[in-house]
C-alpha cells in the first residue's frame, strides 16, 4: 500500500486487540514465572491448567489480531524516521508476531511430549501434537522458556521505543495506539 493511501491511525479494533493481547501476555508470563518454582501440588497443577488455557486463548486471539492486521494495514511511520529505524521497527513487529504464535505452540508441544494433554478450560481436550518423549519434552521446555524471555526482551524494547517517541521525539507513535486517541475508526 502506498504511503499516501495508508491510514493515519489504528482502528479501535486494532487498539483493543493490542491491549487485550498485552494484558493476556503479561498475565500468562507472570503466571508462568510464579508457578515454575512451586513444589508439585494440586495447586501447581491447577495453575498449569490456567496457564495452558491462557496460552491457547492467546494463540487464537493473536490469530485474530494477525488477520486484522493483514486486512487493516498499520499507519505509516513518521517521515522523519531514518530508513534503518523503519526497518528495525518492521523487523521487531514481525518478530513479536512470530514469537506470540511460537510460544503457545511450543508450550502445547511441550505438554504433549511430557504426556500432559491440554484440555482447554477443562472442557475441550486438544490433540497431542507429538507422542510422549521425555527428552523432547525437556528440549521443548528449554525452547518455551527461551522464546518467552526473548519475547519479554522485545516487548521491553517495544515499550522503550514507544516512550522515546512520546517523550523525546514528541511524535504521535504512542498516542495513536492509546484507546481514544485521534478519533480512531472502528
Amino acid at each position: 500500500m502506498k504511503a499516501d493511501t495508508m491510514p493515519s491511525t489504528y482502528t479501535r479494533t486494532a487498539i483493543a486487540l493490542h491491549w487485550l493481547v498485552a494484558l493476556g501476555l503479561t498475565g500468562a508470563f507472570a503466571l508462568g514465572l510464579y508457578m515454575h518454582e512451586l513444589p508439585l501440588s494440586p495447586f501447581k497443577l491447577k495453575l498449569y491448567s490456567w496457564h495452558k488455557w491462557a496460552g491457547i486463548s492467546l494463540f487464537m486471539l493473536i490469530l485474530v489480531r494477525l488477520a486484522w492486521r493483514i486486512t487493516h494495514p498499520a499507519p505509516s511511520l513518521p517521515q522523519h524516521m531514518p530508513a534503518h529505524v523503519r526497518a528495525l521497527a518492521h523487523t521487531t513487529h514481525v518478530a513479536l508476531y512470530v514469537l506470540m504464535l511460537a510460544i503457545p505452540l511450543s508450550g502445547w508441544l511441550m505438554s504433549s511430549a511430557k504426556g500432559f494433554q491440554t484440555v482447554w478450560f477443562g472442557i475441550l481436550p486438544l490433540p497431542d501434537l507429538v507422542a510422549k518423549n521425555t527428552e523432547l519434552g525437556d528440549l521443548l521446555q528449554a525452547v518455551h522458556e527461551t522464546l518467552n524471555l526473548t519475547l519479554a526482551a522485545l516487548i521491553l524494547g517495544h515499550i522503550a521505543a514507544a516512550l522515546k517517541h512520546h517523550f523525546v521525539d514528541r511524535d504521535d507513535i504512542l498516542r495513536r495506539m492509546l484507546p481514544g486517541g485521534h478519533g480512531n475508526p472502528p
